[in-house]
């Protein structure tokens, strides 16, 4: 079975890069061991995004009277909310499925393993094993919850996000170790659904990857929200021989042992790269990412690796973006590396962080001259109408050129707001031309263009 492209795995990096490929001619073949659509489709962004749907809902409901309505009672239903959201996931793995049959992209069912000579051994669920060979092979393996070795999971009382997203029942209390994306969201779901969660951080401060004004925001909205947060801690062991877990969290003023049904542990991620055969082809890996070149093409050629498994944020998006740059470049079209530096990050808790570029205190370290202007969305007026006031749009320029160098957001729909930031810094757009630029009133992403405002002395509504 010979293919100008096999790709090992099919989440967002594999099937979208199944898809260009065959967009450009190539024959093409993907192979999955479980679901198509990977972690994301099926146990990542897509269905998070459903429960957190249905936890605004929620919080919708419970805070109705705000808005001039009434609802004589409220409740929810833990199992269809899961139910709901594991539905959406199926019937996007579906969806993956008919954009190969319409794409031409064969499926190979099983577990691929590469050997030497562009040649992919699959194992199926029977155990039988077939070989096949491609010009060029992409390994798009992903990744999966990292095991720290004194938070052992037993999937249980100690769990990592899929069963998070999958419990038979509601817990009452929970433990969150990690406050990266992962860790906040399901923090943001269970308080939201009734459940009493405390986080602990290992940093000084929650999303540590953020500019520090928005990890102070989302701080102060989560305890707010009735979530406790331990930061400067970390959790020194577990307990689950009795019924619920207990977990000794060293703190600054000593050992407190905390109990809980349920511990999820969000430290972040372990690369899917065990027994694929990098050994075998001889591949080089470096602190569990598989080292490649601009184009994605590892130190022997013909076989390439995208997404979580390489150096980079591993993120979605990025994987589609890495696997199309290097499908690209096969076919030898005209392709630019990806920037790495104007890669946007989301959470999507209550309110949602949204950030692209330098941090101020990175732009600080890496010697600019800064003018920064911050908006809040106290002062909008489609947030005060919306009932989401929380919150705030922060821009960070270079007095010198006005260059964009930064934007950090946190509040309600950001998510979807900071891809002008992202489109004007690949644009290289200055402030003065962001701040001559009209948004429409009244949005959300007019708070954009009065950051951009503050941070030049002419700001409006403050």
């Amino acid at each position: 079975m010979n293919y100008d492209i096999i790709i090992i795995g099919s989440g967002p990096g594999g099937y979208v890069t199944a898809i260009r490929a065959s967009q450009l001619g190539f024959k093409t073949a993907i192979i999955e061991k479980e679901s198509l659509g990977g972690i994301c489709l099926n146990w990542g962004c897509i269905p998070t995004k459903a429960l957190l749907k249905s936890a605004q809902v929620y919080d919708y409901l419970k805070h109705v009277d705000e808005y001039g309505l009434k609802v004589e009672a409220i409740d929810k239903d833990f199992d269809v909310v899961i139910k709901r959201s594991r539905n959406i996931a199926d019937g996007m793995s579906k969806g993956v499925q008919f954009l190969m049959k319409k794409n031409k992209i064969d499926i190979i069912d099983g577990f691929g393993k590469i050997k030497p000579g562009k040649k992919v051994d699959v194992t199926a669920a029977d155990g039988t094993v077939k070989e096949y060979s491609a010009e060029n092979i992409i390994i798009a393996t992903g990744a999966r919850s990292r095991e720290l070795p004194n938070i052992p999971q037993d999937g249980i009382k100690v769990i990592e996000y899929r069963k998070a997203m999958s419990l038979p029942k509601q817990p009452k209390s929970m433990i969150i170790v990690g406050s990266g994306a992962i860790g906040i969201e399901f923090a943001h779901f269970y308080n939201t659904m009734g459940t009493e969660v405390t986080i602990v951080e290992f940093m000084p401060n929650i999303v540590p990857l953020e500019d520090k004004d928005i990890s102070k925001q989302m701080e102060r909205s989560l305890t707010k929200a009735g979530i406790k947060i331990m930061t400067n801690s970390s959790v020194e062991s577990v307990d689950t021989s009795k019924d619920v877990v207990k977990a000794t969290v060293k703190t600054k003023k000593g050992e407190e042992v905390l109990e809980a049904d349920i511990l999820l542990s969000a430290v972040g991620i372990k690369t899917n790269i065990e027994n694929i055969g990098l050994e075998d082809v001889g591949i080089i890996v470096d602190r569990d990412k598989i080292l490649v070149n601009d184009w994605y093409q590892t130190n022997i050629p013909g076989y390439y690796a995208i997404g979580d498994v390489v150096p980079g944020p591993a993120l979605a998006h990025v994987a589609s973006a890495e696997g199309i740059t290097c499908v690209e470049k096969l076919a030898g079209l005209h392709t630019d590396p990806i920037d790495y530096g104007n890669i946007p990050g989301c959470t999507y808790a209550s309110p949602e962080i949204a950030s692209v570029g330098l941090t101020e205190e990175k732009a600080r370290e890496a010697g600019y001259e800064l003018k920064i202007g911050k908006f809040p969305f106290s002062a909008s007026g489609k947030a005060k109408a919306a009932g989401t006031p929380d919150g705030f749009v922060k821009v960070i320029f270079d007095a010198k050129y006005g260059e964009w160098l930064g934007c950090h957001m946190i509040g309600a729909g950001v998510t979807d707001m900071i891809a002008e930031a992202v489109l004007g810094r690949k644009l290289e757009t200055t402030g003065h031309e962001v701040l001559k630029t009209i948004h429409p009133h009244p949005t959300m992403s007019e708070a954009v263009m009065e950051a951009v405002a503050d941070a030049y002395g002419e700001v409006i509504h403050l």
